[in-house]
């Protein structure tokens, strides 16, 4: 991984942990950043490696992923432009559980821990939002646990839909899936093949139609919360 030649203190102004700064305090904050490039496939995070850093995406795709014990990959979730990476380690001061690969070539900036606590100490809006969004993520989290007690894929690809953020576009709802049909398909615990069928499903029955490869607009939100109702 290479060093970044101009400083990115959009790194700052982009994520929602320091975006209830004011402007003077996120160039501060950005005087701390470490700006960083990485090609695609590009190991971010080791699970259980000893991190001192939060990262924070600028631009590109991170993929976290969990390795069973049976040696298969399971993956967590996609962080986007905007995201960070590293909180829990930073909060809990425990050893990361998974693995973050770089999705796409990223260019990022992170934060060595010292100089985080510090930051938090000078300004303590950080560290609530960081807790909002651990919340959040929680949240979320708990919502695909409850979907992920029913056997049928439909019930989750239903929740994974309604869990993913989404924007008006020409009146209608459109939620853009943040990773490849088969990395979503590895998160819900089945097949590309059976997810495949599950959203021609959705379609035939006029809940959702597909927009391109990773686009889904939701004709009627009612039955999709219907339908993922375990």
């Amino acid at each position: 991984m290479g060093q970044v030649s101009e400083h990115e203190d959009t790194c700052v102004a982009r994520v929602p942990i320091f975006r209830g700064l004011t402007p003077a305090q996120q160039h501060e904050v950005a005087g701390f950043a470490r700006p960083v490039r990485a090609p695609k496939g590009s190991l971010l995070q080791a699970a259980g490696a000893e991190q001192k850093r939060l990262v924070v995406l600028h631009s590109g795709r991170i993929r976290l992923v969990h390795v069973l014990e049976n040696g298969r990959e399971q993956v967590v979730r996609v962080a986007e432009p905007g995201d960070a990476v590293g909180e829990t380690s930073f909060l809990l001061g425990r050893r990361p559980e998974h693995f973050a690969y770089a999705d796409a070539d990223v260019t990022l900036c992170t934060f060595d821990h010292a100089d985080l606590a510090r930051l938090v100490a000078s300004y303590p809006p950080i560290a609530v939002r960081m807790l909002q969004v651990a919340t959040e993520r929680l949240l979320s989290a708990e919502r695909m646990l409850a979907a992920f007690a029913s056997t049928d894929v439909g019930t989750r690809v239903a929740a994974y839909l309604l869990d993913q953020p989404s924007a008006v576009v020409d009146r209608r709802t459109v939620v853009r899936l943040p990773m490849a049909k088969k990395d979503v398909a590895s998160y819900l615990g089945t097949t590309p093949e059976t997810l495949s069928r599950r959203l021609a499903d959705l379609v035939a029955d006029g809940v959702v139609e597909l927009s391109g490869r990773r686009e889904v607009v939701i004709l009627d939100a009612d039955r999709l919360v219907e339908r993922a109702t375990p």
